[in-house]
């Protein structure tokens, strides 16, 4: 176990995510790491991918000092978290949770389907409350004023057209923000980001001028930007920050 302690972080699929950007970044903090990631979903996408992308961003993080399990697993399974957390727990010092992962397939209110909704509810909404449980039940229960391990998940704004998405994403921040109240006794801090566009392969060029032209910044956001913030919520500084959506978009904003 290193000096700092151990962290569950999800959604770790290809390198080219805010996923693999965590994972540097905690491992440059001194963070040993869970990383889960599910191929079937990525290959669904078919966003630009190696072939051993997890495994890479693993040795990445093991040269920079850290101890690292990879667990590729389903997070629409009910019994996946637990095991997420078991296998950080028996790592050492667990003391993180960081959800990056999500189920995103466009669909509109007309032509969404029962089995997209539900799976992305799932992903997206259950498997949180889901992790969070895990993660709480192995921290100690008693009262305290210190900070005894944090939770951070990223979100989106996104709705029209991405209806399932948007909607289970809503029910994200409002299971993260509950915990932030309901386990701060415990030492808890628990908040959520908005990185708002990042192109990690989505994007086409159309989208990525008009993400650039409704950013005061200027530029779109990077994985970088968004793996700064979360390092200083995981960080002794960021102790104090609880139960918010913080918006780390460069002045962008999606209207509804």
């Amino acid at each position: 176990m290193s000096g700092r302690g151990t962290v569950v972080l999800t959604g770790v699929g290809r390198r080219r995510s805010i996923g693999s950007r965590l994972a540097l970044g905690l491992a440059e903090d001194g963070w040993d790491l869970v990383l889960n990631h599910w191929a079937p979903y990525d290959q669904r996408l078919a966003y630009e991918r190696g072939e051993h992308d997890t495994e890479d961003v693993a040795a990445e993080c093991r040269r920079r000092g850290s101890q690292v399990e990879v667990v590729p697993a389903d997070l629409a399974a009910i019994g996946t978290p637990a095991r997420l957390v078991q296998t950080a727990s028996a790592l050492g010092g667990l003391r993180g949770l960081v959800m990056s992962h999500c189920e995103s397939v466009a669909s509109s209110v007309l032509d969404t389907t029962v089995e997209s909704w539900e799976r992305h509810f799932a992903v997206n909404a259950r498997a949180v409350w889901l992790l969070i449980k895990a993660f709480a039940g192995q921290l100690a229960a008693g009262p305290t004023t210190q900070v005894t391990g944090r939770i951070v998940a990223l979100t989106s704004d996104h709705t029209a057209h991405n209806l399932p998405y948007g909607a289970s994403k809503g029910a994200l921040d409002r299971i993260v923000v509950a915990a932030a109240v309901e386990l701060a006794g415990s030492g808890i801090r628990a908040n959520v980001i908005n990185p708002g566009p990042i192109d990690t392969g989505w994007m086409d060029a159309p989208i990525r001028a008009a993400g650039v032209a409704r950013t005061p910044a200027g530029r779109l956001g990077t994985p970088s930007d968004t793996a700064d913030l979360v390092r200083f919520l995981m960080s002794d500084a960021g102790g104090w920050i609880n139960g918010q959506v913080l918006y780390s978009n460069g002045g962008f904003r999606t209207p509804s």
